[in-house]
């Protein structure tokens, strides 16, 4: 897989693309991250990326000169005849659709993303209209630009391509993910009793809580259950815990969450259990 990265701060990304998971996935030939310097694509002594907006207004607009410019030097399929199924080139802006793990999954099934990062007031409209096939957003804030929101999309996606991380559970078990039965589409082979026992899949639930020695840290000990060997009896308190913690950080997932009777049902005991405090 293949990140091209449009920006005038080409620099900024030497730090998040030298660490971690994203370091080793480069190395290991999983995937290619190149950015490119806007301003290498502009005709001015001045290297000019930015101009007034038309109708006035505060603040200033990346032209659309040096970002088609770029683009076209990359061979980058035209959109009218991209296959969105291979390649997409996104818009980072304040605007955008909000970029969730969903978003993450469809993006590591293609073979190339190209990430206009916006600057300033915005970005010319027509980057959007003639360019863009959609536009992203991480969060309902405004940043400096689009520089940030890149390198949070590229590390949320990439950790979901094969190889990537330690273990292929690790991007399945947690937070926003897959429910049991869409793990088991993914893998037909697999039988209910192949699913971890002790781990139901997210289902667009958040994850449960985690411990790891000591049992005991400064007073505090880690529930009995988790150290009990009775796998189904973990099971359920997980489940628990994810609809716990769900309820009081992120209600509005349970809108969409995949859950069933049982969860229904401890949502109404949590439910309550919040309301005494």
């Amino acid at each position: 897989m293949r990140f091209d990265i449009l920006t005038i701060f080409p620099e900024f990304f030497t730090s998040p693309l030298d660490h971690g998971i994203l370091s080793r996935a480069i190395a290991n030939g999983i995937v290619e991250v190149a950015t490119h310097d806007l301003r290498d694509f502009t005709h001015d002594r001045h290297r000019t990326v930015d101009d007034r907006p038309f109708g006035g207004g505060e603040g200033m607009v990346l032209k659309p000169g040096p970002i088609f410019g770029c683009i076209d030097s990359l061979n980058v399929t035209p959109k009218a005849d991209r296959d969105l199924s291979r390649e997409s080139v996104i818009l980072l802006s304040a605007q955008g659709k909000p970029f969730t793990q969903a978003v993450a999954h469809g993006l590591a099934k293609l073979e190339r993303v190209v990430l206009i990062c916006g600057r300033y007031e915005g970005v010319d409209e027509r980057v959007n209209d003639l360019l863009a096939d959609t536009e992203l957003s991480i969060g309902d804030y405004v940043l400096s630009g689009g520089e940030l929101a890149a390198a949070v999309i590229i590390d949320a996606t990439v950790r979901l391509l094969p190889g990537v991380l330690g273990h292929a559970d690790s991007a399945r078990y947690e937070s926003f993910g897959a429910s049991d039965a869409d793990l088991l589409d993914e893998a037909p082979d697999l039988t209910p009793e192949g699913i971890p026992r002790s781990t139901h899949g997210s289902g667009g639930l958040l994850d449960y809580p985690h411990y790891t020695r000591p049992a005991e840290f400064r007073g505090s000990a880690i529930p009995e259950v988790l150290y009990s060997g009775d796998h189904l009896a973990i099971r359920r308190w997980r489940r628990r815990q994810q609809l716990r913690k769900t309820l009081m950080n992120r209600p509005d997932l349970l809108e969409s969450a995949v859950i069933d009777e049982n969860d229904r049902k401890l949502l109404e005991e949590l439910r309550s259990e919040l309301k005494r405090g």
